[in-house]
């Protein structure tokens, strides 16, 4: 499509659905699933979930709330342990200290973020709530300097969500393609996951550039569409050793499943029904 026909995609931030009925069960959630159904079993009534970026820790953390009838809490704007309720449970998302937290020049040393955080963790304590934190690393993992904050946090019983295998993988990509309305061919979807990273962060990514594509384009999702996510390498022509290096067999399929490379390089689909 020619530059003069290309739609300028409004930019309104796509907002994610966290429902708790698209809760995805896996090899790499299981723990985390088997203690968020047992809280009662919480050791001093906290658990905090963890894992790398874009892994569903906000998304199981909302679930969680969203059955336990939980305070939901976001960590970035913690401020004052006023906002915990008085009985029940809290969540809170994204509570990891980093680095450049309280200080503009990231020293390890901030004092605000970790005394509201010692703070919050006190008043729970004190008012028998049952707390659930997350983070992208176990909360005896965080630094700070609070030797009360530090030693409160190693106490907590923490559960890592592991690296998701291929299987979860397709099903994710299904659901974050359905959660912006965005229909892509079964052949397509085939050829992208065999290109992009093994990673729940990069399909999210992925499938937010091919939103604003598709938009701008104004056209369906093909895969000359699709191929403008890749690095020119990975989406050069066919048959190429350029492409030979990134277009790999998913866990436990054979070359053979794929059929011919060269023909078309797309392998049959076999992506569930959950979009």
């Amino acid at each position: 499509m020619s530059p003069a026909r290309q739609q300028l995609p409004l930019p309104f931030p796509h907002q994610p659905v966290y429902d708790p009925r698209d809760v995805l069960p896996g090899a790499c959630n299981e723990a985390a699933l088997a203690w968020l159904e047992r809280t009662a079993d919480w050791p001093d009534r906290r658990l905090a979930i963890w894992g790398g970026e874009g892994c569903g820790k906000t998304h199981l953390l909302r679930a969680w709330a969203a059955r336990t009838g939980a305070v939901l809490l976001d960590g970035r704007g913690l401020a004052t342990p006023d906002a915990l309720p008085d009985s029940g449970a809290v969540a809170i998302d994204d509570a990891e200290i980093r680095p450049s937290d309280g200080e503009p020049d990231g020293k390890p040393d901030r004092p605000a973020a970790e005394t509201t955080l010692l703070h919050v963790l006190n008043t729970a304590r004190d008012r028998g709530l049952f707390l659930l934190l997350s983070g992208r690393r176990a909360p005896a993992r965080w630094t700070v300097a609070l030797p009360d904050l530090s030693s409160r946090l190693r106490a907590i019983t923490a559960v890592e969500i592991l690296p998701p295998d291929d299987g979860f993988l397709r099903l994710l990509f299904g659901v974050l393609l359905a959660d912006r309305q965005l229909v892509v061919p079964d052949p397509v979807r085939e050829w992208l996951l065999r290109r992009l990273p093994r990673s729940p962060a990069a399909l999210r990514d992925a499938v937010a550039r091919l939103d604003r594509l598709s938009l701008a384009d104004g056209r369906r999702v093909t895969r000359a569409l699709a191929s403008r996510l890749l690095p020119a390498p990975a989406s050069a022509s066919e048959g190429t050793e350029e492409e030979s290096a990134v277009d790999l067999p998913l866990s436990g399929e054979s070359w053979e499943d794929r059929g011919d490379p060269a023909a078309d390089g797309v392998a049959p689909s076999t992506t569930t029904g959950l979009v």
